[in-house]
């Protein structure tokens, strides 16, 4: 049964928070704390009668669902404490709901203890209770002759679930509706279950019905013997307050006239009252449950406060509009009597304004009057919710300024030709400027594109445009040239301007370095050279030192292919012949980079290796050798396999290379054991590694892409993953790791259930990249777009080119079409680029329990021979009801549940 706000009257908004917050078996509820707990009949256990403290209620966490409602009914007394907690999802017993509902009334100035023996003897209730159940017999709430017919063999009569009918009952006769109730006896509920409704309750329902306020459950019932849980009872107190007119002593509901630190006022009942504010103090808005923040209270708008002595326990905004109207004009002169006088059309007006009233510019900076020129567009905004409608705004919309100033830089934005400025006050200006703008350092001109956030500066303003910018300090700048030279201890730069001549600079400690193709790069990576060195765009900081270094250009020159004439290991000079047979020699150095069959190259190492006939790649500039690659395998495609010749050709950027085999080389495959040359075809990725002598195939390695889930990340770079529920484990501290956005990251940067690329050359992860994995609902599909219903609750339509692979009940389609509206989807990227849906499987389950340790749950069994009753969850499973999330937490036993399952692990839960 479900229930809505609908509020043609006062009578219906009151029975429509009751019956929402009592019955509604939705995911919405709050707080109801305990009243006291019987041990057993005629025992009853302490009671504390104090109102809860800041802690609340120890089984309530911060962002529990019902946490709004608690701390709003804790502060204003209506939830009493037992022992610090709360019980949210105990079945509300009926001595309970008859205590809270005279409390909510405000009604226990009218209890008294004499009466509470005259009660029946069927009506045993706790001594706590028995006050409230008389005062409630007396008012009517519940009927005497009603209660006597009740089965109290069981439990006593105070100790009794509440019904969903009790309720209705007790709900109906507290708004004075008990005959109009009766008038509708007998006539039908129209629910499948009406039969199991008492005579006597059937006009009740049938009233909640009428005023369009309640709904069955699922197949129409009603089901008026289910139960109502503690949190769902607590619910109507706390919404059904704003359509009641009953008054709580410490609990204010006004407009908001002044926001300060640390205080808000409000005019409440005509008065300006203040509540002290700070960081523990909660928020929130009437239509949300989540908490809101301080900024969330705007001026003007109504507010509810709860506390006492001048400090705000609780602030809920219950109206976010502003109560105020406004009147634009031309401001024609101040009158006296705190007056001013505007044309308003061809109209003139006289506005009063008081000590209260802000007067402020178009940027929205304090002002004074005086500050308004005569013929100024303004705008007077006055408030709605007194008779008065005091001025509470004057604002200037356009006017002339004419300053000079001293602030900072805070915004340029050359489309609009606007700069916002933070003056000497604090405040922030926005001008607009013309081509005109003189922006100067010194006796430097600067361009706009100089001008950053942050630079400190004086200017002037004439007839309300930007006239001259003078900057305080030097700004950040960009210059390019040829990189000459870099200091020996690396702390002073030399380069020649494009078009100049040479300059020096000085650098800061760790000037950053960019070179495309090398990660980390330092400046020993760099090329100077009077002629041939890097081309390089140099950042300087406000002291004209060099932050950045990035290389936009490289004058090197390759030589692949190469073979070794002869290496002097004393004067590091190395002679070769290129692939035309003509010499050259080369000097190698500590800068020069290295690279062979080893994981940190070195110098020495390299040198025993630069034998006569040695085949080598290089790049170099004149004469110095910037890198040096002992060639010990080739990258390309298979182009051919001739196994009668032994040799195997690939295609390996523009050259074809053919490298003969003796005896048959090791395949090396991933997922693949004992992989043969027959497992190899025409067209294969692969990476050929040579013998020793580099005359002979050693090693082929199929280069392959394969897709993982992952199940953990160890700190020695071992990566566990699992794909199609097969786990398997590698090390990826020697590959190269991107995030989903291409950025370069790091092995702990990896979470359990990212989805991974990951690039194989041969059985060596080489490249892993994370795919982007998106869960959500299809709520259109056509041929070339899918709209999607995200988990965050936002829509975002994909379109979808190219090819595309739908995978649905085992199969794999290629259409979009195949995908339904409803399906749950997991969008990601396959391994060749494709965009791949997988629909998740569903099933209809009722909720037994939840297993925290392992992260799962437990479902009812189907039968006794039902052994798919355990269900793992996924990181960060989506619960929720409706719109309304959830946690897994809060399922109950018997809740029925929808589970969305992608390889057996749950992704989604939709409470019913």
């Amino acid at each position: 049964m479900t229930f809505k706000y609908n509020n043609p009257s006062h009578s219906k908004k009151v029975v429509s928070a009751v019956l929402a917050g009592m019955m509604a078996l939705s995911a919405g509820g709050a707080a109801l704390a305990a009243e006291s707990t019987e041990t057993g009949k005629g025992q009853t256990a302490t009671v504390s009668n104090t109102a809860a403290p800041t802690g609340l209620f120890s089984d309530i966490k911060a962002g529990y669902w019902a946490e709004k409602h608690v701390y709003k009914l804790a502060y204003q007394g209506i939830l009493l404490g037992n022992n610090g907690l709360f019980r949210p999802g105990d079945a509300v017993t009926q001595q309970e709901a008859v205590t809270m509902a005279i409390r909510f009334m405000n009604k226990e100035n009218q209890l008294n203890d004499s009466t509470a023996t005259a009660l029946p003897t069927n009506m045993e209730v706790g001594n706590y209770f028995k006050p409230y159940v008389a005062l409630a017999l007396q008012l009517g709430l519940i009927d005497k002759t009603e209660e006597s017919t009740v089965d109290v063999s069981k439990t006593s009569w105070g100790q009794k679930q509440a019904s969903r009918e009790w309720i209705t009952k007790l709900l109906i006769r507290s708004l004075n509706k008990d005959a109009e109730a009766k008038a509708q006896n007998n006539q039908s509920t129209g629910f499948a279950d009406n039969d199991s409704i008492s005579q006597s309750g059937k006009g009740y329902i049938n009233l909640a019905v009428s005023l369009d306020l309640a709904k069955g459950v699922e197949g129409n019932k009603f089901n008026p013997t289910g139960s109502v849980t503690r949190a769902q009872l607590a619910t109507f107190f706390s919404r059904g307050e704003t359509l009641t007119d009953t008054k709580y002593a410490n609990t204010s509901t006004g407009y908001v006239t002044g926001l300060k630190d640390g205080q808000i006022t409000l005019v409440v009942d005509g008065k300006a009252v203040n509540f002290a504010v700070n960081s523990s103090t909660p928020y929130f808005t009437k239509d949300s449950e989540s908490r809101a923040s301080s900024a969330d209270v705007k001026l003007y708008t109504k507010v509810q406060v709860v506390g006492a002595a001048g400090t705000a326990s609780y602030v809920e905004v219950v109206d976010a509009t502003p109560q105020v109207e406004s009147v634009e004009g031309i401001f024609a002169r101040s009158l006296s009597g705190n007056k001013i006088g505007l044309f308003v059309g061809e109209n003139y007006e006289t506005y009063s304004y008081d000590e209260a009233t802000a007067f402020i510019d178009q940027n929205g900076n304090a002002i004074k009057l005086s500050d308004i020129t005569t013929d100024s567009t303004i705008e007077v905004q006055r408030e709605t919710f007194s008779a008065d409608k005091k001025t509470v705004v004057i604002r200037v919309k356009s006017g002339i300024v004419n300053k000079s100033d001293s602030g900072v830089i805070a915004e340029v934005t050359a489309s609009a030709k606007t700069i916002k400025l933070t003056n000497a006050a604090g405040t922030t200006e926005q001008y607009t400027y013309n081509d005109n703008l003189i922006i100067r350092f010194q006796d430097r001109i600067l361009s706009l594109a100089e001008l950053k956030a942050g630079s400190a500066v004086k200017y002037t303003v004439k007839d309300s445009v930007l006239q001259t910018i003078e900057l305080s300090q030097g700004v950040e700048q960009s210059v390019r040239g040829t990189l000459v030279e870099i200091g020996g201890n690396q702390s002073t730069l030399t380069f020649k301007r494009e078009g100049g001549s040479l300059e020096a600079k000085l650098l800061v400690e760790k000037p950053e370095v960019i070179i495309n193709g090398i990660q980390d790069a330092t400046l020993n990576d760099l090329i100077s050279d009077a002629t041939n060195g890097d081309q390089v765009e140099l950042t300087l900081n406000s002291e004209d030192r060099v932050t950045r270094i990035q290389v936009v250009g490289r004058q090197m020159e390759p030589m692949n292919g190469a073979s070794v004439v002869s290496y002097n290991s004393k004067t590091k000079v190395l002679t070769v012949l290129d692939s035309n047979k003509k010499p050259f020699v080369f000097t190698l150095d500590d800068k020069t980079k290295l690279d062979y069959n080893a994981t940190k190259p070195t110098l020495a190492g390299l040198e025993s290796l630069l034998n006569d006939g040695r085949k080598l790649d290089l790049t170099y500039v004149g004469t110095r050798a910037l890198s040096v690659k002992v060639i010990f395998k080739y990258e390309g495609t298979i182009s051919s396999i001739d196994t009668a010749g032994r040799k195997i050709s690939l295609l390996s950027g523009s050259q074809t290379i053919t490298v003969p085999y003796s005896t048959l080389p090791s395949i090396e495959i991933y997922n693949k054991s004992g992989a043969s040359l027959s497992d190899l075809k025409i067209g294969d990725k692969v990476t050929v590694t040579l013998g020793s002598n580099q005359d002979y195939v050693q090693k082929v390695a199929l280069n392959t892409v394969a897709q993982f889930e992952v199940v953990s990340v160890e700190t020695n770079g071992r990566v566990r993953v699992k794909s199609d529920a097969l786990t398997s484990q590698f090390y990826v501290d020697q590959a190269v790791l991107t995030s989903e956005t291409g950025q370069t990251i790091t092995a702990s940067q990896l979470t359990a259930g990212n989805l991974i690329n990951v690039t194989f050359e041969g059985t060596t992860p080489k490249a892993v990249q994370v795919v982007k994995r998106t869960l959500a609902e299809v709520t259109s599909v056509d041929a070339s777009s899918v709209t999607l219903k995200l988990f965050n609750g936002q829509s975002e339509t994909v379109p979808v080119s190219g090819t595309v692979k739908v995978v649905k009940s085992g199969s794999t389609l290629t259409t979009l079409t195949s995908l339904t509206v409803g399906d749950r989807v997991e969008m990601t990227k396959d391994t060749d680029n494709s965009t791949r849906f997988r629909v998740l499987t569903v099933m209809s389950k009722q909720f037994w329990s939840y297993d925290g340790v392992g992260n799962q749950i437990l479902v009812k069994r189907e039968s006794t021979s039902d052994t798919n009753y355990r269900f793992a969850l996924g990181t960060g499973v989506f619960v929720h009801q409706g719109d309304n999330t959830l946690s897994v937490q809060s399922l109950k036993d018997n809740d029925n549940i929808v589970l969305y399952l992608l390889n057996n692990v749950v992704l989604e839960i939709q409470k019913q």
